[in-house]
């Protein structure tokens, strides 16, 4: 088992979580208009979704694995030219980071976590994401594939409910500090560029 792929998935996960996005900011403004739970009920739900992309991710992928390590090549290069288009679409973005809570009713804790699991679920995004992110992280030439895929969902899962979390708790401190600099947001920015880059080249130049 190679702990330092272990390792360097948890970091990377860690960075890509604090990056903005679409979800980490939903979080933020369910937080900063209705409270802390309502914040966290909604990560609930992000983050259950994210078992439905782990499990597909797990036994389709592994399939194709046993199938040819040919294809599994070919899913590598695909999800590393992903990545360098998702960070050719970071570069062309905004670097302000745009928080509105206007129009955000206020709904139940169940109605929240609801919301959550549906909006990762249905959202193919998020799937090819998956599709892109894991497979270069495989760290054990002992257990099967779709052991692997599963504790690296688990910790995607982890690490990103933690941050998600903790963006829930602290969304007034973070609102502010968003707000009154802007250089959090280009920093942000080549954050999320650097990561997206760095995945892109690991996938290409790893042996597994």
């Amino acid at each position: 088992m190679n702990y330092e792929i272990l390792t360097a998935f948890i970091g990377t996960t860690a960075a890509l979580s604090i990056s903005p996005g679409p979800d980490n900011i939903y979080v933020l403004m369910q937080s900063i208009a209705n409270g802390k739970k309502d914040g966290l009920a909604t990560v609930a739900g992000l983050m259950t979704g994210c078992l439905v992309h782990t499990t597909l991710l797990a036994f389709g992928v592994s399939a194709l694995i046993k199938q040819s390590e040919t294809l599994f090549f070919a899913i590598k290069l695909f999800g590393a030219a992903y990545l360098f288009y998702l960070a050719f679409q970071v570069y062309r973005s905004d670097a302000n980071i745009a928080i509105s809570n206007d129009g955000l009713p206020k709904k139940s804790i169940a109605q929240l976590f609801r919301q959550g699991f549906i909006m990762n679920v249905l959202n193919p995004k998020v799937t090819i994401f998956f599709l892109a992110f894991f497979p270069g992280f495989l760290f054990s030439e002992s257990l099967s594939a779709v052991l692997q895929f599963y504790v690296l969902g688990f910790l995607f899962i982890a690490v990103s409910a933690i941050i998600f979390s903790a963006i829930a708790i602290l969304a007034g401190m973070i609102s502010d500090l968003i707000t009154r600099n802007s250089r959090i947001g280009i920093a942000l920015k080549w954050l999320q560029i650097c990561v997206f880059l760095g995945i892109a080249i690991y996938l290409v130049f790893s042996d597994k």
